[in-house]
């Protein structure tokens, strides 16, 4: 019985609605506009934001997932305050023999590798040449990145331990150098080291930040790697490591890799107890909570700007309420004298309210739909359901709050009264 009751005030609500849409059209929408914009601002706003932040995240993914890095120099200030350079430029860069004794030592992991990189480094085949970025990494940088290999293969354990002149390349590198040939088996010339192409990787795309992309990137083997820069010896290197730790499944924030690699690591370098660490623990967490923040505060001021809108259509709202119950007093009075609850009227105009401002939401909503087409080049707008159901929320809301009080007038009216008057 009360779920009939409730369909037939859904039913009536919604075509009162729909009859004071049709015949005060002009006045519904203005009336409607302040809604439409709000919820427009404020979802325009955690759309751009969402797209933002995933497309940035995106770009952070040659950082690897669920890894650290132990490095010289940290990606964030150390002691939260000012990024103290000076006290890090004097630190050991991380040397081969401390990533061969923590590849022995370390427990709590699921893959490491020592890397280097060199950017803008000249490549060439036969009269075709391309400048691109070059990684040396131990055969463990597969497991930190995952490769996607289009064709040929990943350099071997074997290949990694004797540093043999093996490259994987990208996709734009192939493209450059071999239009229109395979290169596996081919070689090519690195600082005039001859190198076999044994992998070609998959085409990636464009990166939104313009971080390194792997089309524009050849890995060859550390040791290999190390035959044409001066890196690994903890030293001044020309080109400076990192030792990348891909973490255990169950570690939940690397808690455990964290401190095990600390102490290890002070007790390679035999730092006393009370020095403090002359490296740096990385992770890539540390980035994108940066970001995250930043994007928290936009959000806030979308909310504002959308607020403000809101506010403006919620009185809107209200006043098409108030002239609704005016105009339907001898109806109110009627509904009354037959039967009808309080509560059956409150909710006859309180639902009619909501599906007014619901209206102005999902116009508002279809709006952002339509953006999301436009092409903002490497930036993807996505309308996530997450947002979708965040403005028809806020536009229910908002029905409630402006209905209420009209509604409430409605339910408290005396029958008699109500029929008597003329409207």
């Amino acid at each position: 019985m009360k779920f009939v009751v409730l369909v037939k005030l859904i039913r009536e609500s919604f075509r009162f609605a729909w009859n004071s849409l049709r015949m005060n059209v002009f006045r519904t929408i203005l009336s409607l506009l302040g809604v439409t914009v709000g919820i427009f601002s404020i979802i325009a706003v955690l759309t751009v934001v969402d797209s933002l932040e995933r497309s940035i995240k995106d770009s952070l993914n040659f950082l690897g997932t669920n890894v650290i890095y132990m490095q010289k120099w940290p990606f964030v200030p150390e002691a939260g305050g000012e990024y103290e350079w000076w006290h890090y430029w004097r630190r050991p860069n991380p040397s081969f023999r401390e990533f061969k004794f923590l590849e022995t030592n370390l427990k709590n992991h699921n893959g490491m590798a020592i890397l280097s990189g060199a950017g803008n480094v000249l490549m060439k085949y036969k009269s075709s040449s391309f400048r691109a970025q070059l990684d040396g990494g131990t055969y463990g940088y597969q497991e930190l990145f995952q490769l996607p290999i289009e064709s040929g293969r990943y350099f071997t354990v074997q290949e990694s331990e004797i540093g043999r002149n093996v490259v994987v390349i990208g996709y734009k590198i192939k493209d450059a150098l071999f239009p229109d040939e395979n290169p596996i088996g081919k070689q090519i010339k690195i600082r005039d080291q001859k190198y076999v192409v044994i992998g070609a990787m998959e085409e990636e795309g464009e990166s939104f930040l313009g971080f390194e992309s792997n089309d524009e990137k050849a890995v060859v083997p550390y040791s290999s790697f190390r035959k044409i820069y001066n890196t690994g010896t903890g030293a001044w290197d020309e080109q400076g490591s990192a030792i990348g730790i891909k973490g255990l499944e169950d570690d939940v924030g690397l808690v455990e890799l964290e401190y095990e690699l600390t102490g290890l690591m002070r007790s390679r370098r035999g730092l006393r107890p009370k020095q403090s660490n002359d490296f740096a623990i990385n992770r890539p967490e540390a980035i994108t909570d940066i970001i995250s923040g930043l994007f928290d505060a936009v959000s806030i001021a979308g909310w504002i700007i959308g607020g403000f809108s809101i506010l403006v259509g919620g009185f809107g709202i209200a006043n098409i309420m108030f002239v609704s119950v005016r105009e339907r007093t001898p109806l109110i009075g009627i509904q009354k004298s037959l039967g009808a609850k309080n509560y059956f009227i409150l909710f006859q105009f309180l639902f009619e309210s909501i599906f007014l401002s619901l209206i102005g939401g999902l116009v508002g909503l279809f709006i952002v739909y339509l953006l999301s087409f436009i092409s903002l080049g490497t930036l993807e707008l996505t309308l996530s359901f997450r947002n979708v159901l965040v403005g028809a929320g806020v536009a229910s809301a908002i029905g409630v709050i402006s209905g209420i009080i009209p509604a409430a007038m409605a339910a408290r009216m005396d029958p008699v009264v109500a029929i008597r008057t003329t409207g």
